[in-house]
């Protein structure tokens, strides 16, 4: 069975090699340069400890420095999962949702023809070439002076001219004995219709060529000189060879510039990337007549970690570029975002450039802004919250908003800022932390101990290293959410087959501690069927701040580290119960006493405040586990050490 080369094109755009090397290395970050596509590991054809294997990205291809293996998409995954190239090509399309094509006896006439008609569409890009110089095309050659097109710049482009005639198209290959039929196919001609005579496409018109990744001229777009045609811009159909919505207008020569360190710029149309690659910046493109599209994203995030989106400075522009951000933010994860370049009112990158030169857009770039600045302001901007029910309103809208990303760590950050923006829009100021509490040594359920000056919730400044990372696990250690959360994720470290059975509870985002939010988020990025969990999470952490974590007493002698997943499941699920009934409970109570002291006490008051104190202490009773009357008894005694209220208060008091 012969594939269409459009079915692996798509393919290769849906996944980058290194997004299906990775889930076989672990990749040297120090060696790494995501921003060029360029990606180091050891090799996994061969048993080494240095990052000799490496991956470009862009152009798709891998070569191991050591063993000197070599290869693509494809042949990674024949080598590494022993299996023809027809299996292969099945593997990588189930992993990217696609279907695979049926068998059809006539694939290679098939792609015979898409040969052909690719062969009239270069024949065509010539032939508009050539009558951009002569007398018909006057017009149209000061149009493109005036825009300030330099010969260099058209001749690049490969911009030409379609004549002001019906059929100066068709007479033309047709004395060269291209059929029509060849001709309506490659999106060139149209045929006769309600008394009509068969027509040229594209009449009057600068024509655009339209190339592909592989170079290929595929369409074409036409800019009318007509003031009064109904459509300023026409785009070829969508043909065998021309797929609007997976290709994007000078995809080729960005590419290639964006790998040179060059920024990947969307805009708008085909003139906007003519004026930015003419004022130096190379890797720009743009879609083909239609909003971007999904494969499109996917298409520009292989080129790019964070292209930049300029939109044009007017309303449409303004919708457009939301688009785009609701479009990309399900698809969103950590070193794949967007950014977007706001230009002024009235203006789109060809008129910046031309008005006020290479530097003002360079400006503009430089000062483009994160995704969810744009969506913050579209939530916010000239809407007024002066009640209640207004503010509830958008805390709704945000919330939904959240829901819609679907990486847990990227919704985590997401929400923190949310938090950040939405206190300074409503006037809350943020509260200043408590003094941090003195060292002390970790928490031992039921043993009598002097504790420091007591729990506090407040941690030192994120630090880069694995040993602030440590510092961070220890410290704090008598806040009873932190104990439970340290005991819950130590817990799927020691048993990641279990990580799938909580993943909701791990994508919770409020943790105590910046570290805890940090390996639930790395625990969920684990594949599925991961047999080693601390491993992944030192090369990613450090490794002391799982030695810590791991030291910890009320860890190691936690029933979620015994061997037993059967043993572990209960013991993780009653930890997270517990965290969610104490933070409910706890938040009922802040509400209770807020609205306390607006209004003062009455009868309805009093109730909430006994509703939340019976949920507290129901919180820190712990329930028996469907495991034998042994293990149930040893899990009851832990978990209830952990959280006797009377202990508790009787070290705060100390």
């Amino acid at each position: 069975m012969r594939l269409p080369d459009s079915f692996l094109d798509d393919l290769r755009n849906r996944l980058s090699l290194s997004q299906v090397v990775g889930r076989k290395v672990t990749w040297d970050m120090k060696k790494t340069n995501q921003a060029k596509g360029d990606w180091w590991a050891p090799c996994p054809f061969h048993q080494e400890k240095s990052a000799s294997f490496h991956v470009d990205d862009r152009k798709g291809f891998y070569y191991c420095f050591g063993c000197q293996a070599k290869g693509n998409l494809f042949g990674f995954v024949q080598e590494t999962e022993n299996v023809g190239f027809m299996e292969a090509v099945e593997i990588l399309a189930a992993e990217a949702g696609m279907e695979m094509p049926a068998r059809d006896p006539k694939a290679a006439e098939k792609t015979d023809r898409r040969e052909q008609l690719a062969e009239v569409t270069e024949q065509a890009a010539r032939w508009f070439r050539l009558q951009l110089s002569t007398g018909a095309a006057a017009e149209a050659r000061a149009y493109l002076q005036r825009r300030g097109l330099k010969a260099e710049t058209l001749e690049r482009f490969e911009i030409g001219f379609a004549p002001d005639a019906s059929d100066a198209l068709i007479r033309e290959f047709g004395a060269k004995g291209v059929p029509f039929d060849k001709l309506e196919a490659a999106g060139l001609a149209v045929p006769a219709e309600e008394g009509r005579s068969a027509r040229d496409r594209f009449i009057h018109r600068i024509i655009f060529p339209i190339r592909d990744g592989r170079g290929r001229c595929i369409g074409f777009g036409g800019r009318a000189m007509n003031p009064n045609a109904k459509a300023r811009y026409l785009n070829s159909p969508e043909t065998e060879l021309f797929d609007k919505g997976a290709n994007l207008y000078n995809i080729r020569a960005a590419r290639a510039a964006a790998g040179n360190g060059q920024p990947l710029i969307v805009a708008e149309g085909y003139m906007d990337v003519i004026a930015l690659a003419q004022a130096g910046f190379e890797a720009a493109v743009a879609p083909l007549g239609t909003a971007v599209t999904e494969r499109q994203l996917r298409l520009l995030w292989r080129i790019a970690p964070e292209p930049l989106v300029a939109l044009d400075g007017d309303a449409a522009g303004q919708r457009a570029g939301l688009r785009v951000a609701d479009l990309a933010l399900p698809l969103m994860e950590a070193g794949q975002a967007l950014r977007f370049v706001v230009l002024p009112e009235g203006q789109d990158p060809d008129d910046l450039i031309r008005e006020k030169g290479r530097d003002a857009m360079r400006a503009l770039l430089d000062d483009a802004r994160p995704m969810i600045s744009l969506l913050w302001a579209r939530e916010v901007e000239g809407k007024k919250f002066d009640s209640p029910e207004r503010r509830a309103m958008v805390d709704r809208d945000l919330r939904a908003l959240l829901k819609r990303i679907a990486d847990p760590a990227l919704r985590r950050h997401y929400g923190t800022e949310i938090a950040r923006l939405r206190g300074e829009l409503f006037g809350v100021p943020a509260a200043a932390p408590p003094e941090p509490a003195r060292p002390s040594r970790p928490f031992v359920p039921n043993r009598n101990w002097r504790p420091g000056s007591g729990p506090g919730r407040w941690q030192p400044p994120a630090q880069s290293t694995s040993e602030g990372r440590a510092s961070a696990l220890a410290s704090g250690a008598l806040d009873p959410d932190g104990l439970l959360e340290q005991v819950a994720l130590a817990g799927l470290i020691r048993h990641p087959s279990l990580i799938s059975d909580f993943a909701g509870e791990l994508e919770y985002s409020h943790w105590s501690r910046d570290i805890h939010g940090d390996i639930a988020a790395r625990l969920l990025l684990l594949p599925p069927d991961a047999a080693e969990a601390r491993a992944p999470l030192e090369d990613a952490l450090g490794a002391a701040p799982l030695e810590t974590l791991f030291a910890q007493n009320h860890v190691r002698i936690s029933p979620a580290q015994r061997p037993e997943p059967e043993i572990a499941r209960p013991c993780i699920r009653d930890v997270f119960a517990k965290l969610a009934a104490r933070r409910g409970a706890d938040r009922e109570r802040r509400e209770a006493m807020e609205d306390f002291a607006e209004d003062g006490a009455d009868e309805a008051l009093t109730w909430r405040l006994a509703q939340a104190a019976l949920q507290r202490d129901a919180a820190l009773r712990t329930a028996r586990p469907e495991t034998n009357d042994d293990d149930s008894d040893a899990l009851s005694g832990y978990l209830q050490g952990l959280l006797d209220t009377k202990v508790w208060e009787k070290k705060k008091m100390k």
